[in-house]
């Protein structure tokens, strides 16, 4: 059945504007995207299939076009929109990190690194690196691995905070595994970044642990740094 023969009060554009986006799930937010289904299947029931094909919203995000592609009724152009999509919602929230302090929005951190590191099927080590208010100045992978580890240099991150004038940073590395939990590699790293930034009055305020869909780890939090 076609969306336009739903009752009205059950369509998810009209559901949204009455009750606000939060209320819809995942695959109704996703179908107004679409707009529209493929032969026999409504837009709901097609992005029902593209989070259930995936694992979830988050894989779907970072699939490839090539993946995305495979799925009949997705191509190119849908690609491309949803990519407009999400990089306008990293944009956004950078514009807060950018404009308050990074301690004070410690949400916006949250969804800032989610957005740019959950469903990334390989690790990679990220940066926020802050002026002296703790305001955004610039976020960048600083380096990439495997599935399951990535190689950290303390003398390439000071070449880095030392090249955008930091005064503090916020490190975060994704768990492609799905599992939170900082290792003991993680927690020496921390250590040894905390005691090389020093040197230079550059000031680690936290490390996050992105995994999957849950809140990232927080080393403040945990008192590890």
């Amino acid at each position: 059945m076609a969306i336009t023969d739903w009752p009205e009060d059950e369509r998810p554009r009209e559901r949204l504007l009455q009750q606000g986006a939060a209320a819809l799930s995942d695959a109704e937010l996703l179908a107004l995207f679409l707009r529209v289904g493929v032969k026999g299947k409504s837009a709901v029931d097609l992005a029902r299939e593209l989070i259930g094909h995936f694992g979830s919203l988050n894989r779907l995000f970072s699939a490839s076009q090539a993946e995305f592609s495979a799925i009949p009724g997705m191509g190119p152009a849908k690609y491309a929109q949803l990519q407009a999509v999400l990089e306008m919602s990293r944009r956004a929230l950078a514009e807060n990190l950018q404009q308050s302090s990074s301690l004070t929005t410690p949400a916006a951190v949250r969804d800032f690194l989610r957005l740019h590191l959950a469903g990334l099927r390989h690790e990679v080590f990220f940066a926020l690196w802050l002026d002296a208010q703790h305001r955004l100045i610039t976020a960048e992978v600083l380096f990439s691995g495997t599935l399951t580890q990535t190689s950290v240099y303390p003398r390439e991150v000071i070449k880095h905070a030392l090249a955008h004038n930091a005064a503090a940073v916020i490190f975060a590395h994704n768990h492609p595994s799905g599992a939170a939990e900082p290792s003991a590699a993680d927690r020496t790293l921390t250590h040894e970044l905390k005691q090389a930034l020093a040197m230079i009055d550059v000031k680690v305020l936290d490390h996050f642990i992105v995994a999957g869909m849950g809140a990232p780890l927080s080393f403040a939090e945990r008192s590890m740094l």
